[in-house]
């Protein structure tokens, strides 16, 4: 399999190929999806919430992502690596974002991802500008929850409906080559999709969208603090790992660990 790079996922878009993508935190979990043909693979500042135990994404620092990156990009070899800028890293100036994405390149990514639409398309043309692909993400931004009032659906009023085709736009139009949606009624995703010509990958935003995105803790069962009306899980690690923890404890406090053949 080759390296996937930001042209390969436009011309899935162009051949009607549905993208998949998972995060991934770490280099063991991050060669394993690389390995099983994952093309895109996210370093996500959900990080803060299933690995560092936050109630939200908004504590992760720029010093926090950039250890998952490089771990991450240390066991890729063909999926495209794109690092989430978490809260504080591009708000405050276009110097912030760039030199954050910068960094982030610096570190192993091949882009990077930000929150917002309209109110971020400066930023986003002056991170394509200094040679660095943008994923957008619009809908329910999770570092915008405050304002939000939570992790609400986005879309479901005609204001916010057009409000979101606009912000898809302006991501477009400021020269992402993709866009998360998040959190939005599904025909609302289908016509933005419809509207725009960069690949839309979709979390909780219906079938339609031209590939979806989950937080690998979720579909494998290790994380079940929240649980996302949108979520598939396709493994249950959570109790596959508390077996064999319980059977560990076991053997070392029976004596049957270590055995002759784990010794020396």
């Amino acid at each position: 399999m080759k390296k996937i790079t930001v042209l390969d996922v436009l011309k899935m878009k162009k051949e009607g190929r549905k993208i998949p993508v998972l995060t991934a935190y770490d280099y063991s979990m991050s060669r394993i999806l690389d390995e099983a043909g994952i093309p895109i693979i996210l370093v996500g500042d959900s990080a803060g919430m299933v690995f560092a135990g936050h109630k939200n994404t908004l504590p992760v620092t720029m010093d926090e992502m950039r250890y998952h990156t490089r771990a991450v990009a240390k066991g890729i070899k063909n999926a495209l690596v794109v690092a989430d800028m978490p809260f504080l890293s591009y708000q405050a100036s276009l110097e912030d974002a760039r030199r954050n994405a910068g960094l982030f390149v610096k570190d192993g990514a091949e882009a990077v991802k930000l929150e917002g639409g309209l109110d971020v398309a400066d930023t986003i043309k002056a991170i394509v500008a200094m040679g660095v692909p943008v994923m957008g993400h619009i809908g329910l931004t999770p570092q915008s929850i405050h304002i939000m009032g939570g992790y609400r659906v986005q879309g479901r009023e005609k204001k916010q409906r057009k409000r979101l085709l606009d912000d898809a736009k302006a991501v477009e139009e400021a020269g992402a080559f993709a866009v998360i949606m998040e959190g939005m009624p599904a025909e609302l995703a289908k016509e933005i999709t419809r509207a725009v010509s960069i690949p839309t990958i979709g979390i909780g935003a219906g079938p339609h969208c031209g590939g979806q995105v989950l937080v690998i803790h979720d579909i494998l069962g290790l994380y079940d603090d929240i649980k996302p009306r949108f979520v598939k899980r396709y493994a249950n690690l959570k109790d596959i790992i508390s077996s064999a923890a319980s059977e560990y404890m076991e053997d070392v406090e029976t004596g049957r660990f270590p055995a002759k053949e784990h010794s020396f």
